[in-house]
């Protein structure tokens, strides 16, 4: 039996691979499937099985596509209803992979359909739980997500989970292994451990929800105090996994078409595509095409996409480092983006020769701030609500990239206002934003927060 856990950071996921004799099973693959059918050409295994623990709302699965290339069955708990072909496993249904067998739990809470997968080895002895959404590590999913109004609450899918984690996971044995779908980082939860992999006995000392003395009211109000609104893209998202979604190879061969600058900047103007750097912000701080957003590939990009973004039907044109066009779609589409129309072929540069207009943000780094503090110059702080917390400037005003609509009124309108984040990538994709509308009044604080208390700057806890 070879159990692999599949990492994708940019998203805090994990996606599985298990096989025995021969035989293999993917739990909660991404939207790209090449990684699963070369891992299973490596051990000459076919794949059986698509196990899908929920409707995803964070990224979109690529479950459809796998079964597809494979002829594999894809597999969701009760109460699921897609508009494709599944197996529907019943409470305790038992699946036979090779030499081991794969046990549906129905493990409801964070949505309805919620299936955690027990995994029991060759001599019949429980090994792991792939636990989806319903028990990550530190904490479990949140129980907003599938609530309908006048039907169901968070407080209603709250209590159902209380009994899922009760009645059908803490009864296991402690030395079972916990594998989740996410980890710190994710939107999904509040509290997760920066750890991939645990056992379920150490989570019932470290993690606050499985706590052996806890009752259900305290569980509830626990559980559901200082949730987050959801990203935007998050129902979108579950839509495309529910019903379908345009295939993987389409969606690169459009994503990846070059396109020189009279031809990008023609597009854009027809078609009121967003025009989307994804370089690193130093590059765009220099010089990039005016109106343009940034939020680049080296950062927590496609959560970043779909929270600002929004919505999944925007079309994408891509301003992209060379050698990264393929990435730069493919992370795109892993949260549902699927209409990018193409790249700046020869990027930057090229747009310069062609005698295009360029724009720049202004940047300061720490210590500059530090000498004009003195005369009370506004500050502008995009870090999210825990940071912000935890310490910041005096008198700064508090601006979390992710509601940064919900503040424009507060931003000077005919002085320069200072801008930071932790370390220098979220601000620029603030200024970006802001730029884009007419705000440009906006100046990067190089290096973020981490660079203000190396200056000295003097801060409030």
């Amino acid at each position: 039996m070879k159990v692999e856990q599949i990492y994708t950071g940019c998203l805090s996921q994990g996606a599985y691979y298990i096989e025995s004799n021969g035989e293999a099973a993917i739990i909660d693959p991404l939207r790209e499937t090449k990684p699963y059918l070369e891992r299973a050409k490596k051990d000459n295994a076919k794949i059986k099985y698509i196990f899908e623990t929920h409707f995803h709302a964070d990224f979109v699965s690529g479950h459809i596509t796998l079964a597809e290339q494979t002829g594999a069955s894809i597999i969701y708990g009760p109460h699921a209803n897609p508009t494709f072909e599944v197996l529907l496993a019943k409470d305790e249904e038992v699946y036979k992979l090779g030499d081991v067998t794969i046990t549906a739990i129905h493990t409801p809470g964070h949505t309805m359909e919620s299936t955690t997968f027990l995994l029991k080895d060759e001599n019949g002895k429980d090994y792991a739980i792939f636990s989806g959404d319903t028990l990550f590590l530190g904490d479990v999913g949140r129980p907003d997500l599938a609530q309908k109004a006048n039907e169901v609450t968070q407080e209603d899918l709250a209590g159902i989970l209380f009994d899922s984690l009760r009645n059908k996971i803490m009864p296991l044995a402690d030395d079972v292994i916990v594998y989740p779908a996410h980890g710190a980082g994710s939107a999904c939860g509040k509290n997760m451990m920066k750890e991939t992999v645990d056992t379920l006995g150490n989570q019932k000392k470290m993690n606050y929800a499985l706590r052996a003395d806890m009752t259900r009211d305290e569980f509830i109000k626990e559980v559901t105090d200082g949730l987050a609104p959801p990203p935007l893209y998050f129902p979108m998202n579950v839509k495309m996994n529910r019903e379908g979604y345009t295939s993987f190879d389409e969606v690169m061969a459009q994503g990846t078409r070059p396109l020189d600058p009279d031809s990008f900047e023609r597009i854009a103007n027809e078609t009121g595509a967003i025009v989307l750097d994804v370089r690193n912000q130093i590059e765009f701080i220099d010089g990039h095409i005016p109106r343009s957003i940034f939020i680049g590939l080296d950062g927590g990009f496609a959560p970043w996409v779909g929270a600002l973004l929004a919505d999944v039907e925007q079309e994408i044109l891509l301003v992209v480092s060379p050698g990264r066009e393929e990435e730069a779609v493919t992370r795109l589409a892993r949260v549902g983006f699927d209409r990018t129309l193409g790249y700046l072929q020869g990027g930057i540069d090229k747009w310069k020769e062609a005698g295009k207009e360029i724009d720049v943000l202004e940047s300061i780094d720490a210590e500059s701030l530090k000498s004009i503090l003195q005369n009370d110059v506004p500050v502008i702080d995009v870090r999210n609500d825990g940071e912000f917390s935890n310490s910041h400037i005096p008198k700064a005003v508090h601006a979390p990239l992710g509601f940064l609509n919900d503040h424009l009124e507060e931003l000077p309108k005919n002085e320069k206002f200072y801008l930071h984040c932790a370390g220098g990538y979220r601000s620029v994709i603030a200024a970006s934003i802001l730029k884009s509308r007419g705000i440009h009044n906006v100046v990067d604080v190089a290096g973020g927060f981490a660079a203000i208390k190396e200056a000295g700057i003097p801060i409030e806890d």
